[in-house]
């Protein structure tokens, strides 16, 4: 989902389970607004071919991002967006490609800190939440190349209860229907690795964590904890929203990118 103007460019990034779908209305926002946008299927995700289990790594399940931005012209900067889990794949292309990203925004997403491990604040969260957490998602067990790998498929009560909540039943509905298997890859390498995230690099680029307040699946909290934990990040705030803020409040997270983007790129 990509199309082109002068102005910005705006590369959207999906959480767990999701797609470029999840995006539809904000883009023809940021479009009639006069910016280039790509919403990205990150592999396996959306309409991406490949099967989960086919996905041997995080990079490679980033990869569509990182070749996104890698392939992005030399003179233009652009407005990374990542929601949710979205928010590690941001992070990884902006190690890479620094010079290329004018600011990177984590929508109530999982931001890591420079000089800590990848996975460090994805861990604190899950381990923060409750049990019962996931309702009625179908935890499975892929069989892939490196042996088997934990997975989840986000069930439809959470969607509604946790997720949705504030959203159309139409917005819902199109979430029950296109949910495909996600991974988390808590146990993947570059997850681990404490020099991955550099000062130099990623510590660099300008960092904007768009807070949504009444998120029912990351708190309020947590979402200012990770804030805290990365000194120069700057905060925007979105009231009113669920977690899919792109779909509840598009117009005034619209708003928020807009602002963030004139700011910084």
């Amino acid at each position: 989902m990509e199309g082109s103007s002068s102005g910005k460019h705006f590369i959207l990034v999906h959480g767990i389970c999701h797609g470029a779908w999840c995006w539809y209305k904000l883009v023809p926002m940021l479009r009639a607004a006069g910016h280039r946008v790509t919403a990205l299927d990150l592999a396996a995700s959306g309409a991406h071919p490949a099967r989960m289990d086919e996905v041997s790594s995080f990079e490679d399940y980033s990869r569509p991002l990182l070749d996104a931005v890698a392939g992005a012209g030399e003179v233009e900067r652009l407005v990374l967006v990542g929601h949710s889990l979205g928010g590690l794949s941001v992070a990884l292309a902006t190690e890479r490609f620094p010079r290329k990203v004018a600011v990177a925004v984590f929508l109530t997403a999982v931001m890591p800190c420079a000089g800590t491990r990848l996975g460090f604040t994805l861990e604190e969260i899950l381990g923060r939440i409750k049990p019962d957490f996931f309702m009625d998602s179908k935890r499975v067990v892929l069989n892939t190349d490196q042996g088997p790998r934990a997975a989840v498929v986000l069930g439809p009560e959470l969607l509604a209860a946790k997720l949705y909540e504030r959203s159309s039943a139409k917005d819902l509905a199109l979430a029950t229907m296109l949910m495909r298997v996600g991974r988390q890859f808590v146990d993947d390498p570059i997850m681990q690795d404490k020099t991955l995230l550099t000062e130099v690099n990623y510590g660099s680029v300008k960092k904007v964590f768009v807070v949504v307040k009444a998120d029912a699946c990351m708190s309020e909290e947590m979402q200012r904890w990770m804030v805290d934990l990365s000194p120069g990040t700057k905060a925007e705030e979105i009231a009113g929203a669920d977690h899919m803020a792109m779909c509840s409040r598009p117009k005034e997270l619209c708003d928020v990118l807009l602002r963030i983007a004139n700011k910084y790129g």
